[in-house]
């Protein structure tokens, strides 16, 4: 089943998007568009903005674009947790760095999104970050994992696992993608979650990893 079709048993996701950028809020809002599950309660175009909408509009997601004028990204980030913990919060950005990536990560971001996406894939990636699986540091987690990920040395989840073993069997991304239903851009944002988690840098060391900690057979 592909991630869209799966998506659709389940509640829709209310989602606030902050961004200083008309041309790219509009944009976002026209990629969730057509996401069945998925619909747009609120803009920003600050972070001041965001923190005075959220509670009118109850979000289950808040996108926040890394640079905004009264209140960046992680600033705003960490007074959303502060005061409603349990709103997800995806980290919008142009840096593709691990200082930027675990400064999100450490302030309780559920997902951390470059900004070069595919507009065809932001759907997925908010459905991801809903399940804590967008991104994560290398290592252990600093929270619990999420529920039904799958325990592991690496703490990959089902997904990732499966991705994992097809990329063992020599498997491209578009080989992948096709025989898991879903874009070739997602399997790569496992792929990026999955060289974190198990602190790999490239399919061949990931592969010996599974191997050597019996992730795969």
């Amino acid at each position: 089943m592909s991630d869209d079709a799966s998506a659709l048993a389940k509640p829709k996701l209310r989602v606030a998007i902050a961004d200083d950028h008309r041309l790219m809020l509009d944009g976002i809002k026209r990629a969730l568009e057509t996401a069945p599950d998925i619909t747009v309660v609120g803009e920003a175009m600050s972070g001041e903005e965001m923190l005075a909408l959220v509670p009118q509009v109850n979000p289950d997601v808040v996108i926040l674009d890394m640079r905004m004028p009264k209140g960046d990204g992680i600033t705003t980030l960490a007074k959303i947790k502060k005061g409603h913990p349990d709103v997800k919060v995806i980290i919008l950005s142009m840096f593709e760095d691990p200082e930027h990536i675990n400064q999100a990560l450490d302030n309780g971001a559920s997902g951390y999104v470059v900004k070069s996406i595919n507009p065809l894939d932001l759907a997925s990636a908010i459905r991801q970050a809903v399940e804590g699986t967008v991104i994560t540091r290398s290592g252990p987690p600093a929270a619990e994992p999420a529920r039904g990920a799958q325990q592991n040395p690496g703490g990959l989840t089902e997904r990732e696992l499966a991705i994992l073993k097809l990329v063992a069997e020599g498997l491209s991304n578009l080989d992948i993608a096709s025989k898991l239903y879903v874009t070739e851009q997602t399997v790569k944002f496992h792929l990026s979650n999955i060289y974190r988690k198990l602190g790999v840098g490239n399919r061949t060391e990931a592969t010996r990893y599974a191997y050597r900690n019996n992730l795969i057979e």
